[in-house]
């Protein structure tokens, strides 16, 4: 039986799309109807990280894990394990992110998923690391100004990230919860080639066939942005993010997705292609 968390969730979702039907899948999430039946055999359970009995009834008979946390600074990892460890999970696939692993990354969210990192090796399960960078997907908060006004609004948008395709992200996940070999390794996961969201923004353009213009956020705008959304806390270390992406902390390219999928990384380009209803006029 493999589990997989935040069901309903960008990379989620993904996952249970590409388990086969041939294995025995159980998806969680908070609010059970919203998860789409891409995989037949799915069974969907309640799980809250709030609630230990939810968790310790969709962890009943379970050997693997793809495990998804969100709740930034909460201990929602720590209570997982220790019921997954105690139901006998054999194995379990995070979802983390590649900060951890820069030197100069200090901030509450990297701080947090090294600690989430450090509990899941210290677990006594065997446990395979996934750190994507930035989701491609992020383009999306770019939708409603696109369709609009026709314009990009981001802070530093000459400063390039190797963002990932979260079809990627899942299809290694699939990869790790269902072949032998990769117990006890992380993963960073990068898209082909880094690119600056005025870059993006001109694919963008060219794909809808019409012109979209790319302004540039200060960081007091991003803060004020972010502050709508995000505690303080959060938007510090977002803004602490950002500048270490305009260092170039978030240009580098890996081969771990064609590693374990056996062909390249997918491109922003093909990603924005397959989603362009989202950006495109009524």
């Amino acid at each position: 039986m493999i589990l997989v968390t935040g069901a309903t969730g960008t990379v989620g979702r993904e996952v249970l799309r590409r388990l086969s039907p041939d294995l025995r899948v159980r998806a969680m999430a908070r609010q059970p109807a919203r998860v789409a039946q891409q995989n037949g055999t799915a069974e969907t359970v309640r799980g809250d990280y709030d609630d230990p009995e939810s968790l310790a009834l969709a962890l009943e008979g379970v050997d693997s894990v793809f495990l998804v946390t969100s709740r930034v600074g909460r201990d929602d990892d720590a209570r997982f394990l220790r019921i997954a460890r105690s139901a006998g999970v054999r194995h379990v696939v995070k979802l983390s992110a590649a900060a951890v692993e820069d030197g100069d990354a200090d901030d509450l969210i990297t701080r947090w998923q090294r600690e989430n990192e450090d509990l899941l090796r210290g677990s006594g399960m065997e446990w395979t690391l996934l750190r994507p960078r930035s989701f491609m997907s992020n383009a999306l908060s770019w939708a409603s100004s696109i369709r609009s006004d026709g314009v990009v609004r981001a802070l530093y948008g000459a400063s390039a990230n190797s963002c990932v395709d979260p079809r990627d992200i899942a299809e290694a996940a699939v990869r790790t919860l269902t072949a032998p070999g990769h117990a006890g390794r992380a993963y960073a996961l990068t898209g082909p080639r880094a690119l600056t969201a005025a870059e993006q923004t001109a694919q963008l353009s060219e794909l809808l066939g019409r012109p979209l213009r790319f302004e540039e956020l200060d960081p007091a705008q991003a803060r004020a942005q972010w502050s709508a959304r995000h505690p303080e806390a959060v938007v510090e270390a977002l803004l602490s993010s950002a500048e270490r992406q305009r260092r170039g902390a978030k240009a580098g390219v890996g081969g771990s997705v064609e590693e374990l999928t056996g062909r390249p990384a997918g491109s922003f380009r093909a990603w924005a292609g397959d989603h362009l209803a989202a950006f495109a006029r009524p």
